[in-house]
Parts: C-alpha cells; structure tokens; sequence
C-alpha cells in the first residue's frame, strides 16, 4: 500500500481546509480501504471524518435531512425513514451485509466505486482507473456490466442499492467546499461515462457531502424496492428497480422509478413516469413503462440477457407496489 498521512477532522470547515486533489475523506472505509489495498485508490492523505457531528437524521420543514455520517444500519430502521420513506428502507436492507450496514455511512455509499472485475485488476486496461488504456469489460466477461447509458470507454455500472432509492426519491445532496455550500439534485450528482469515465460525480475536489435531504412525499404507501442477485445475501444487483407510485382512486397520480445494475449512475426512468401518471395500475400500463425504459438499451455479449430482466423486474417491482408498501 502507498504510504499516505492521516489526519482526524472534528469539524466540517477543518477537513475542507485541509484537503488537496490527492485527499479522500474516510469514515466507514468499506469500500476505500479495499481499494487502497488493491493499489486502486492511491490517496497522499486521509483525512478521518467521523468526529464531526454529521450523523443526524431529523424532520425538516420540508422533509427529513439525514446527515452523511448517518449509518446505513441507522437509517434503514429510524422511525422517518420506515414510516415516510420505506422505500429508502429497503433498499438499504437489501444491501451488502448486516456488519458492512453497520459501518457504511450515507455519504459514503453515494461515493461507492464500480465493482467491475477489470477496475480492480490493476493488470487490465480500465479507462475508470487509468484514462485512455481502453476498456478490457467491452469486449471482456461482462455479465455484470451496464446496458444503458454507456460509451465506448466505460460500460460499469454504479453498486448502491440506497442510490436508487434516493434517485426515485428526488434526494438532494448537500455539500461543502472551498468556495462555499451548494445542493446538487441527485439526478445530477452522478455522471455517466462519456469519454471521461474517471470523473464519476460533479464533486470538485475538496468538497465535502454534509447530508441528504428527502423532500415530502406521497409514495409511502405504494413503493417497493426489487433487487435481482445471484443470490438472496450480500451481492450486488444484477438488475433493480425502485417504484414509487401514488394512488388516487385506482389511478397512479403520480410515480417515480431508478433501476440499478443497470448503468454507469442510477438509473432513472422519466419515460416510465410519464407513461405511468394518470394510467390504471395494471401489468399492461407496466408493460408499457417497461418498454420505455428499455427502449435504448444495448446488450453485451455476455449481458444481453439484462435486457428482458430489467423489464420483468419493473413490472414485478410495480406489482408488488400497487399491493401496498411493507418494510
């Protein structure tokens, strides 16, 4: 491992002063260690965040703001988070291990890197972590990878289940920097791959996430987080989807929808949305959203099969939405 200064931060403003292009912030490590031990990730300076009072989750006038220290295990089970955003809730659950939830923090899971075979093996041509060397996964074992959204440089896909969540969720990120505070709508927060597939958020270097905020919703009682995976512990998504509908009457008012597994960020489907608002909640309106989401997609040698599941799952994931939300 490439040695590296340390330094424990117990304040926002003290970890933003004392990061350069060459700093990673650290609080449950669960993905960056791995990293830097693969020789991945190969920081000059860590900087320890898990002093600073950023572990809040609380009700806001608009919603519930939770804090980027906030733990997975937390999150998932806090009261606000089960009873007005369950989705969220299961996504968490539905994630990694019941020891990994216990260290992961809200602000790093947004950071998650790709899990993409090649990205780790530092022997491989991966543009994500050597620009320009080419991408080994396109014409490699790519089961994994993405079928929508890619380039001709990149085609992994983003690991977090809560990230689709929150993409359906219409989360805002909060951070902070140099130059001040800013919100960043999750839409926005991640990048897909382009030519550029390196740069994988719109962070500047030095900035800081701070928290999370969910405004109000009305999807409670109608959402449900699907995850499709080699198997039922600790894997990553194949495919997902978060549905989020609103029902008045036996019509969908309104509807959100993310899938995960799928692309390069997660996935959100305004073209399922606009098929969905205002139809009745049966499999053939599903259908219909299905198709739509998947009308660009671009299957790979060994993924092609992604296709046709990611359509299931969003009907099935709709499905079980209309029945009512259970956490």
């Amino acid at each position: 491992m490439k040695p590296f200064t340390y330094l424990r931060a117990t304040e926002t403003s003290t970890a933003i002063e004392s990061a350069t292009s060459q700093t990673k912030f650290i609080a449950g490590g669960t993905n960056l260690l791995d990293l830097m031990k693969e020789g991945v990730e190969q920081p000059n300076r860590l900087i320890d965040i898990t002093r600073i009072q950023l572990a809040q989750i609380q009700p806001t006038a608009n919603g519930v703001r939770i804090g980027a220290l906030a733990k997975n295990s937390d999150t998932a089970n806090h009261p606000l988070i089960r009873t007005r955003y369950p989705l969220l809730s299961q996504a968490l659950l539905a994630g990694a291990s019941p020891q990994l939830r216990n260290m992961a923090s809200l602000g790093g899971n947004l950071l998650q890197r790709t899990r993409c075979y090649y990205f780790y093996d530092t022997s491989a041509p991966c543009n994500k972590r050597q620009p320009g060397s080419g991408c080994a996964a396109i014409e490699g074992y790519n089961r994994i990878h993405a079928i929508l959204g890619t380039s001709d440089s990149c085609i992994a896909t983003h690991p977090s289940d809560m990230c689709v969540a929150l993409a359906a969720l219409d989360a805002v990120v909060q951070v902070s920097g140099a130059k001040g505070d800013r919100a960043i709508p999750f839409a926005e927060f991640h990048r897909l791959p382009g030519d550029t597939p390196q740069i994988e958020t719109v962070l500047q270097p030095g900035e800081l996430i701070t928290a999370v905020d969910l405004p109000n919703s009305s999807f409670a009682e109608n959402s449900h987080y699907f995850k499709v995976r080699d198997r039922t512990s600790y894997a990553f998504a194949v495919v997902s989807v978060a549905s989020a509908l609103e029902i008045n009457n036996g019509t969908i008012g309104n509807a959100r929808m993310a899938l995960g597994g799928v692309a390069h960020k997660p996935w959100r489907s305004v073209e399922a949305e606009k098929i969905l608002i205002s139809a009745k909640p049966n499999e053939q309106t599903f259908q219909a959203a299905a198709a739509a989401t998947l009308q660009g997609a671009k299957g790979y040698k060994h993924n092609a099969f992604k296709v046709e599941l990611a359509k299931r799952a969003i009907v099935r994931s709709l499905t079980i939405a209309t029945e009512g939300t259970a956490v």
